[in-house]
């Protein structure tokens, strides 16, 4: 307990938010803006959008404010654990006379450089098509292999040979060593993949498994660590990749280049081997299934040919019935067609009679008519008749040959020629152009 006699009467006396305010502004003056590097622990976000959450080293701890304008902002989710860069003020909560930081940035520790570095490849290899969806080819429902390229030492290694073990330990796995960390990892990578590139299709050797599908895995880290997996050579070599290539790089929130690139990005190591690798009891389930069904169908099916056997032999066994049927079926038939004749002749015999009183009266109309026209004929040609004509005085002369006298200038003297007379025929001799 504090003496009285400690407080001089010249000592200032504070209020607690006057004192609050006033060391706010003292550190303001003194520090602010401030870069600080930390670990977060004890992330949270509240239901408004702000997050609230601890930075803290070996020898300190910083409590943080980042609210909802600069959350937004964020190209990735914090958590704990992320080491990360903030930049801000340093200020005081005066509701609770505590230390914070406003954060207005914030970036994984280190990032600055390499993530530009990262977009700008991004954008290249996109550019260029590689990230394209329509060059991305399914997996297959079944490979004869599986190709495995990560470190030996990798625990991301265990999980991939643990799962498929675990899921289809008949499918082989073929182990493709190399670096995922370091100067050197992204050619091991890229000569890996190639080795490995020798063992699809028709390329692999009678004593070597033939490849289907390629995992590139390696465990979570930070952006140094997973760097090896942002190369733009090795990013080329998977777009090469004659067989489905599945990147599980990383956690679920890490993403790479090799991530675009591949035909499918898993979340982990073990997801991907997932992917490729049906379990033995699924398959066994199916194959259940379909003996099952064939089962079944073979039953269904000699059912139902029982049934045309059965069928076909009461046919068989019962001639006369059916010769009785086709006979009742034949007299129809014949009863139907006398039925039909007998009306079609009825009918025929209804017209006949019907025009007889109409034909008749027809027939001597049109005989009269002819004897009309025959007597005026008639009538016509007797006015013709050269008879007539001689009867008034003409002759009509001829020649011996029957050639007609008609003009003066055929009549040759001393020729002979007849003339025809109304009663008889007289014959001449022509003189002179005069006949006698």
């Amino acid at each position: 307990m504090l003496d009285a006699r400690h407080i001089g009467p010249t000592d200032h006396v504070w209020q607690v938010g006057a004192l609050c305010h006033a060391i706010a502004d003292a550190i303001d003056v003194r520090f602010n803006p401030v870069t600080v590097d930390g670990e977060i622990s004890g992330f949270a976000q509240a239901s408004s959008g702000h997050c609230y959450f601890t930075l803290k080293d070996g020898s300190g701890q910083l409590r943080c404010a980042m609210f909802r304008r600069v959350a937004s902002l964020l190209k990735f989710g914090p958590r704990d654990g992320d080491r990360v860069e903030i930049r801000g003020r340093l200020g005081v909560y005066e509701a609770r006379g505590e230390l914070q930081l406003i954060v207005e940035s914030l970036r994984v520790s280190g990032q600055g450089t390499l993530f530009e570095q990262f977009l700008l490849r991004k954008a290249k290899l996109e550019k260029e098509g590689l990230f394209d969806s329509s060059r991305k080819r399914p997996l297959p429902a079944s490979p004869r292999g599986v190709g495995v390229v990560t470190s030996l030492g990798a625990a991301a290694l265990h999980d991939v040979v643990t799962t498929l073990q675990r899921r289809v330990p008949h499918i082989p796995v073929v182990l493709a060593p190399a670096s995922v960390q370091g100067e050197g990892a992204p050619q091991e990578l890229s000569e890996a993949l190639c080795a490995l590139y020798q063992l699809t299709g028709e390329s692999a050797g009678a004593k070597t498994a033939a490849v289907d599908v390629i995992l590139l895995v390696r465990g979570g880290g930070s952006i140094e660590d997973l760097w090896a997996f942002n190369d733009e050579t090795l990013a080329r070599m998977i777009a090469r990749s004659p067989v489905p290539i599945i990147c599980g790089v990383g956690h679920e929130t890490d993403f790479t280049i090799a991530d675009f690139v591949a035909d499918l990005r898993a979340p982990t190591p073990t997801a991907a081997a997932e992917l490729v690798s049906i379990p033995n009891s699924t398959c066994l389930e199916k194959v259940d299934e379909l003996g099952y069904r064939m089962r079944r169908n073979l039953v269904n099916y000699d059912d139902r040919e029982s049934q045309r056997l059965d069928l076909a032999s009461s046919r068989l066994g019962r001639p006369s019935a059916l010769a009785q049927r086709q006979r009742l079926v034949l007299g129809s038939a014949a009863q139907r067609l006398r039925h039909g004749v007998n009306l079609a002749l009825l009918g025929k015999q209804s017209d006949v009679i019907r025009s007889d009183g109409k034909v008749l009266p027809a027939l001597e109309h049109a005989i009269e008519r002819q004897r009309n026209r025959i007597q005026r004929a008639a009538l016509r040609l007797g006015l013709l008749d050269p008879a007539l004509v001689l009867r008034r005085g003409y002759a009509w002369l001829t020649f011996e040959d029957g050639r007609t006298l008609t003009s003066t200038a055929q009549a040759v003297p001393g020729a002979k020629v007849r003339a025809s007379l109304t009663d008889g025929t007289v014959d001449l001799t022509i003189t002179n152009g005069n006949a006698i």
